[in-house]
């Protein structure tokens, strides 16, 4: 499922909040469970079209909205 119309954003978001963070990739993936490639591909727009659970995993971990993920 593809929830996202602006796939290129998604990757830059989630960088951008991770710094926020304070995180590093490694951390957010575990703190995500998902794996650690998973998030490097998404990061750097690899993976255009992240599955919905992921990008909830990603959202919950970072504690934002998954409207803010990917606007």
């Amino acid at each position: 499922t593809c929830i996202l119309g602006k796939q290129q954003m998604i990757g830059k978001n989630i960088k951008k909040f991770r710094k926020i963070k304070g995180l590093t990739q490694e951390a957010l993936a575990r703190k995500a469970r998902i794996p650690y490639t998973t998030l490097a591909k998404l990061e750097s727009s690899v993976v255009k079209r992240p599955s919905v659970q992921v990008v909830s995993k990603i959202a919950r971990a970072l504690g934002v909205s998954i409207e803010r993920l990917i606007k």
